[in-house]
């Protein structure tokens, strides 16, 4: 299959590595913004040929998938609609998908139909395409949210070869998915950022963050994440992001209350639901 790929970073290396893994890619197309990226693809054999433009990385791809921050999708959609073949397919990988389908329906004309919007629930809090991995996905989910305007062919194509990177392949409503993902992975995001960045802009933040341990470590890992994509992502997804932060506020004040009161009862109940909600996503057969 001839690929076209828009935004070399590392999840779309991690494909590209899964799809060549599978035997999928007969030639592989790249454009990115940073020339940079798209040189260490090439060199990692990756991308087979480094294109100047968007309309020449998906002149005669057979599938096309954009890869880039969610706050860039449109104008690259609306860069290759005239340029893209007419049986073509269309996937992007961004971490919204409510805003990421409005934008494609406003430019892509025909072309449309033939796009699916996906997102892999796969990744690392190291950007940039020298760590693409192709086993990422490995038993991983990837959530498709086609829309009623979606064709069942092209969905079904698209499906298909995200399952030959190991991964489990799911549909899902746009809407529905902003809410889950607001939830479970975009507040998690802007919590890491904001601790770090709170501890860090106190007048002894350095020194306060050279005594972190396991567990700090491990809630601040993602806050090494992409600031440029998660930036956009909680723009695109700012109404459900919003509802879950004001969510989260409000537990907040309650603990703070808690807290400053000494309520030990309070604050152990909270602790014990959490706790034991936990333990159950971690090990859900230990729940049944």
């Amino acid at each position: 299959m001839r690929i076209g790929l828009i935004g070399v970073g590392m999840i779309g290396g991690s494909l590209l590595a899964a799809w060549r893994q599978a035997g999928l890619v007969t030639t592989a197309s790249g454009y990115d913004i940073d020339a940079r990226a798209l040189a260490a693809a090439q060199a990692l054999g990756l991308v087979d040929r480094g294109a100047a433009t968007v309309a020449d990385a998906v002149a005669d791809a057979e599938l096309v998938l954009v890869a880039t921050p969610v706050g860039a999708m449109r104008g690259v959609f609306a860069d290759l609609a005239p340029a893209l073949p007419d049986s073509a397919l269309l996937a992007d990988v961004g971490s919204t998908k409510s805003g990421v389908i409005a934008e494609a329906r406003a430019v892509l004309g025909k072309a449309f139909a033939r796009f699916v919007p996906a997102h892999p629930i796969a990744g690392k809090e190291l950007p940039g395409v020298e760590h693409a991995d192709g086993g990422l996905f490995a038993g991983k989910r990837v959530v498709l949210t086609p829309t009623a305007e979606t064709s069942a062919d092209a969905t079904a194509k698209v499906e298909a070869l995200f399952a030959r990177t190991g991964a489990r392949v799911e549909r899902m409503d746009a809407a529905e998915h902003d809410r889950i993902f607001a939830a479970v992975s975009h507040l998690p995001h802007l919590l890491s950022f904001a601790l770090v960045a709170a501890i860090g802009s106190e007048p002894d933040g350095e020194r306060r963050l050279g005594y972190g341990g396991a567990g700090f470590r491990d809630f601040t890992r993602i806050a090494a994440s992409s600031p440029v994509m998660w930036r956009d992502i909680c723009v695109a997804n700012r109404a459900a992001l919003g509802a879950e932060l004001r969510n989260y506020r409000d537990l907040l004040d309650r603990l703070q209350q808690a807290v400053d009161g000494g309520d030990a009862a309070a604050l152990q109940r909270t602790f014990e639901l959490a706790a034991r909600l936990r333990r159950s996503w971690a090990n859900p057969s230990d729940e049944r």
